[in-house]
């Protein structure tokens, strides 16, 4: 990793939108338990993508990039042993590269560096064309041959307002909208899944570090 400073150091910020899917069948639970409720099939198996609108790691500009994940828990999200892999927008320059890999494996500390503690395994990281698009409030991710998503909020009374769970203390941000997905597939690191129809959370995020 070729960035200027030590990292772990190095000031960053991220604002933009992040979406997640997994194999919940009805809302996870985590959001509200904070990880101390098991996932509703006893683990935890997401896709996830960010949509990067302004980002800095010290001079490196990070505004427009975009980021897939993908998050295998065996249990409980507060307990660890998570294995993870990144895929980088193939958009973004070396130093961007590298500055978010530092990021979303928690090594730049601040908002993510819980991932230090959590993540026992980062399955590998790489460049992928990652595509997000809103229309209306549906969400499209593609991530190469990766993912293929399609996320929309959950209805509620009024068709006019998202169903949102605020003031929480979740680790995206404190306000998490109910969503699910009408497409959720993933074939990446010898994982095939499927979660059409499951649990997803739309999330606008304000991220920052090292503290």
């Amino acid at each position: 990793m070729a960035l200027g400073g030590e990292v772990g150091t190095v000031p960053w910020t991220m604002k933009g939108e992040l979406i997640l899917n997994c194999n919940c069948t009805v809302f996870c639970p985590c959001v509200v338990s904070l990880g101390k409720h098991p996932p509703t099939e006893g683990h935890c198996q997401t896709w996830g993508g960010v949509r990067i609108d302004a980002g800095q790691y010290g001079d490196i500009d990070l505004s427009g990039l975009n980021v897939g994940l993908m998050i295998e828990i065996p249990g409980m999200m507060s307990r660890g042993n998570w294995k993870v892999a990144l895929f980088i927008d193939e958009r973004a320059s070396d130093d961007a590269y590298d500055a978010l890999v530092a990021i979303f494996s928690g090594a730049a500390k601040g908002t993510t560096g819980l991932f230090k503690v959590l993540v026992s395994e980062i399955l590998g990281h790489e460049r992928q064309p990652v595509s997000y698009e809103t229309e209306g409030k549906t969400r499209h991710i593609t991530v190469g041959r990766k993912i293929q998503g399609v996320v929309h909020p959950v209805g509620g009374k009024d068709p006019g307002r998202d169903l949102v769970i605020t003031n929480t203390e979740y680790w995206m941000g404190p306000d998490i909208t109910v969503a699910t997905s009408t497409k959720g597939k993933l074939r990446a690191h010898g994982r095939v899944w499927d979660f059409d129809g499951r649990s997803a959370e739309i999330c606008q995020i304000d991220w920052h570090g090292p503290r």
